[in-house]
């Protein structure tokens, strides 16, 4: 009897788009529990509608996402938050006239949850000194801490990040490192969406590559590294 664990996240020859164009092709990809993934790729190949689909925000025409071993294809994405996967989507999509307190209010409701909104805030003490403050008066680097802050709050499993680093200095590039990689050591599964290699290649074991709306490359972030001519080839960089 195989004794290998459930995936956090499994995705079989999925299949996406929208209205008559397809975006996805059949993509396949597994994340172990507590894992990290990079998905990398020229812009346009599907990274986000693969995020968006995950998250039940677009329909899949085929295939199957199986989330530790449930099968959630085409779920809403209220059932599919409540199965353990949070968003933390590009341009953080945070309400600005809302304080920092009202969006933790909002994003903690419920009883039971291993993550408090104390415990977010120890966790994020920046957030802590801004709680009275409107979320849009924020800096971008405090705007995507409340944006993982509120995926927090919904207790996941497995966290789906779309381009965290967006718009962001290096130093505060270095924090969200930091931050995803507590959230590793405490059991969260990671499917990160990313272009800044260094955020990548610090918070991920494993790197894939997407093309043409298919996963075309997979290894340990090590191996990526080492193997210039194929991330040239793959990602027109060194």
């Amino acid at each position: 009897m195989s004794t290998e664990p459930v995936p956090a996240l499994e995705v079989q020859a999925l299949t996406a788009g929208y209205d008559r164009s397809t975006v996805l092709d059949g993509v396949d990809l597994r994340l172990a529990p507590g894992g990290a993934l990079g998905l990398l790729g020229r812009n346009g190949v599907g990274k986000s509608t693969l995020i968006m689909t995950l998250m039940g925000l677009v329909t899949p025409t085929s295939g199957r996402v199986l989330l530790d071993g449930r099968d959630t294809t085409g779920r809403r994405p209220d059932v599919i938050a409540r199965a353990g996967v949070a968003l933390v989507p590009q341009g953080r999509r945070i309400w600005a006239p809302l304080t920092v307190a009202e969006h933790l209010a909002l994003a903690g409701r419920g009883h039971g949850r291993r993550w408090t909104v104390d415990s977010v805030l120890d966790l994020l003490p920046r957030l802590r000194e801004r709680l009275a403050q409107p979320a849009g008066r924020l800096s971008g680097g405090e705007q995507q801490m409340l944006a993982v802050a509120r995926a927090l709050l919904t207790d996941p499993r497995l966290m789906l990040l779309d381009e965290p680093s967006d718009g962001l200095a290096p130093a505060i590039v270095d924090q969200i490192a930091g931050l995803l990689g507590t959230l590793r050591r405490e059991g969260v599964a990671i499917l990160l969406v990313e272009q800044d290699l260094h955020l990548a290649f610090t918070v991920c074991d494993e790197i894939a590559v997407m093309e043409k709306g298919r996963i075309v490359h997979r290894a340990t972030t090590t191996r990526f590294r080492a193997d210039r001519a194929t991330a040239h080839r793959l990602l027109g960089v060194a």
